[in-house]
């Protein structure tokens, strides 16, 4: 299972061929807030597809580790982008990011306007604001395309866990961002009945478009025993460091396996950066678990793939709650590219991706989600055929070439719709 795999996609020459021209003419402008580019997996593969089909592409996104540079040509794509608070915690917190994140949007997207020109805005959420940077070019005649990539009163009740006035104001922003939009692009079926049916959208102006891995590059790399610790096993996990991803519950299903059944043979890679970073490695300390548990924290991409590749089985402890039922984790996808048995708690959109390359264990519950790890760590035979399914699954039916025509698709009937 650690051997590199050969992809059977479509290569990155082939589909430019395919689609080059389709867009001769367009000229984009993506926001992103929460994530630079291109460690936005996602914006930066759309980005590179409308580059490919013929689109002069500009993107406005915030500066990260790593990702300093205030403007950059990067694959004939230009790069602006601009500094913001720290993660953000509280709602002060969250008004001077997102303040500070509209105030360098308008500027910036002005100054493009002029410098490159743009007929299209492509604004990715969170946050639901995009649609106030969206209303001053709407003046001017340009479309507006909305990539739904969270659910915001959904997130928000998962952060915080209460409504209250500011997830009525994510709604409000929510019902905003659609109505603006001339087009959505949905990452799941579920996102799109929420366009349909708490955005009012017709059916026809919405695309679902997942975020499929590029298997030209999620692959499997050689594996680095030394990630193992001198143990017989490593479970991986790959993803954000934040109080809604369950990381609290998978520290739990470890500090059952090493303590409650004496499972010292087992060690865990995490990899990923975010807000509560700092306060899980104090938990896994506190829990006895830190010998046991690497965090790497943000790593590049052949840290990330020397994990994946090395592991025997792949993780995402993500809650059973409405966020992550309705969404699909690029994590799960990113497992079966490289032929990793999974085990998650039961929800749609994991089960949707995942189907037979994946454990359901019951909710929010961090020994049963144990005894999945143990279940398959047991049994490498029935690890490697649900390996061999994700992957099989990811080549003939998810991986990002077949999105491609969709994500093209959806900007030629933008050019075509007024609302």
């Amino acid at each position: 299972m650690d051997h590199v795999f050969q992809s059977n996609d479509i290569n990155a020459g082939t589909r430019d061929a395919a689609i080059s021209g389709q867009l001769a003419g367009r000229k984009v402008l993506i926001i992103v807030e929460n994530l630079p580019v291109p460690f936005d997996r996602r914006v930066w593969q759309e980005a590179r597809t409308l580059k490919s089909a013929g689109a002069e592409v500009a993107i406005i996104c915030p500066t990260g580790k790593g990702y300093t540079e205030r403007y950059e040509l990067l694959d004939g794509i230009h790069i602006y982008r601009h500094p913001l608070p720290l993660d953000a915690g509280g709602a002060l917190g969250y008004l001077l990011e997102y303040g500070a994140a509209l105030f360098w949007e308008t500027v910036l997207s002005w100054k493009i306007l002029f410098r490159h020109g743009f007929d299209t805005l492509h604004g990715c959420n969170p946050p639901d604001l995009i649609f106030l940077i969206a209303w001053q070019f709407k003046l001017l005649g340009k479309r507006y395309i909305f990539d739904h990539h969270d659910i915001n009163p959904e997130l928000y009740e998962a952060k915080f866990n209460k409504r209250g006035f500011f997830w009525r104001l994510m709604c409000l922003f929510e019902w905003l961002t659609f109505k603006t939009a001339d087009t959505v692009i949905s990452t799941n079926e579920s996102y799109k009945r929420i366009a349909i049916e708490r955005g009012g959208k017709n059916p026809k102006d919405i695309f679902v478009v997942r975020s499929g891995p590029d298997l030209t590059r999620v692959k499997a790399v050689p594996a680095n025993p030394a990630l193992k610790n001198g143990r017989d096993f490593l479970v991986g996990y790959v993803g954000v460091m934040g109080e809604q991803e369950g990381i609290d519950l998978l520290l739990e299903a470890a500090r059952h396996l090493v303590y409650d059944r004496g499972r010292k043979d087992i060690q865990f890679a995490l990899v990923g950066g975010g807000p509560s970073l700092a306060a899980l490695q104090t938990m896994s300390e506190k829990m006895g678990l830190k010998d046991y548990v690497t965090f790497t924290g943000r790593a590049p991409d052949q840290t990330l793939f020397e994990v994946l590749s090395t592991s025997d089985v792949c993780v995402n402890p993500d809650r059973v709650n409405p966020m992550n039922d309705k969404s699909t984790m690029n994590k799960i996808l990113e497992y079966m590219a490289v032929a990793k048995p999974i085990v998650q708690f039961d929800v749609t959109e994991g089960r949707f991706s995942a189907q037979e390359a994946s454990l359901y264990a019951r909710a929010n519950d961090p020994v049963d989600f144990a005894d999945k790890i143990a279940e398959l760590l047991a049994d490498p035979e029935r690890c490697a055929k649900m390996g061999a399914f994700g992957r099989n699954r990811v080549e003939t039916q998810m991986a990002w070439s077949y999105e491609v025509p969709k994500l093209i698709a959806a900007y030629k009937t933008s050019a075509k719709t007024r609302d």
